[in-house]
């Protein structure tokens, strides 16, 4: 029988779209993505590499930013917006923790 799993599918996919963006931003490497994205969510970058091999496909790298002209304004925004994105990320899992041990709390009493 297979050990159980720590994270449901929706962690999973949550932390592959999270190193996806921090990838695309261009200014670190796959391996530093995944080490922060996985420090943020608490997994193992090992476990993060399985995950996105399985999710993008075994050596499949992410979009990354395109080589073309940009302009700075838009890189600007979509460095914004992948910021704000990993903050909403950690938001959601604060919440739901908060609102479990809230939870406890009531059903304590």
């Amino acid at each position: 029988m297979p050990a159980p799993k720590k994270h449901d599918e929706e962690t999973q996919a949550r932390a592959v779209r999270m190193y996806v963006d921090r990838f695309a931003e261009g200014d670190v490497s796959q391996r530093a993505a995944r080490e922060e994205v996985g420090a943020l969510l608490g997994v193992n970058p090992s476990t993060m590499r399985n995950w996105i091999r399985r999710e993008l496909g075994e050596g499949v790298t992410p979009p990354a930013a395109s080589g073309g002209p940009v302009d700075a304004e838009l890189v600007r925004l979509r460095k914004e917006v992948a910021q704000l994105r990993r903050a909403n990320e950690i938001l959601k899992t604060a919440s739901a923790f908060f609102a479990a041990a809230e939870l406890d709390r009531k059903l304590g009493q």
